[in-house]
């Protein structure tokens, strides 16, 4: 939220956006994810909880927030979570005060969340979501990139790639879809996609008094 440099009487006030990105486990989309958050201010990462074990280096509030079953369940009861779902044996959620509190003061908010989890706040808000589909280049390039970030066992990595072609199969929910055979390439699609929809006029809420003071100024 802005004041208009030209000097008019009102603040240039915009709708923000939660922009869901999913992919099969392995895609790429954390990576794309942190550097859209780290590369932009104006743009909030949605930490979910989860009832998993952190893996190696992960931070508590950082990737997630660790809880256990019984604070799952309370968290549940209670409407905590714009959504809520269980993958690979663990539940996850995505809380809902810091999202609603974000998009009020015009900040956006980014998901890192699976197809379940999209398919449920875009019911609950589909003005509001923008979705991406990550896409892997093959599927023998995703059993690749599991094996080589050695954060599973490879009971584990199967189960992964055995789920992939499910979640694969949801593409077509979405609005945009990024094939990640090159992370640059995919992240500038990416970064196209973002800057794209934050403009549409429909979430330019300055946009209707500003041109009808521009249509009744006097030069």
């Amino acid at each position: 939220m802005t004041v208009n440099p030209e000097g008019h009487g009102f603040q240039k006030i915009r709708r923000g956006l939660m922009l869901i990105v999913a992919a099969p486990s392995g895609a790429g989309k954390t990576s794309l994810c942190r550097r859209l958050v780290a590369d932009h201010s104006d743009l909030d990462l949605s930490v979910s909880v989860t009832t998993r074990g952190p893996r190696p280096g992960e931070k508590d509030g950082r990737e997630y927030h660790f809880i256990d079953n019984a604070e799952m369940d309370r968290l549940i009861k209670d409407h905590a979570f714009l959504e809520y779902a269980s993958v690979h044996d663990a539940r996850y959620g995505s809380p809902r005060e810091p999202v609603e509190r974000a998009l009020s003061h015009g900040k956006n908010v980014l998901f890192d969340i699976d197809w379940q989890g999209a398919q449920r706040i875009s019911a609950k808000a589909p003005s509001d979501v923008v979705r991406v589909f990550i896409l892997p280049p093959s599927m023998a390039e995703l059993n690749r990139r599991l094996v080589a970030r050695a954060q599973d066992d490879d009971d584990v990595i199967q189960r992964r790639i055995s789920r992939a072609k499910s979640e694969i199969s949801h593409w077509a929910e979405y609005d945009y879809v990024i094939l990640n055979d090159d992370f640059d390439r995919s992240y500038a699609e990416l970064v196209h996609i973002y800057h794209a929809e934050i403009s549409r006029r429909s979430r330019g809420l300055w946009i209707s008094p500003f041109v009808d003071e521009l249509m009744v100024e006097k030069i």
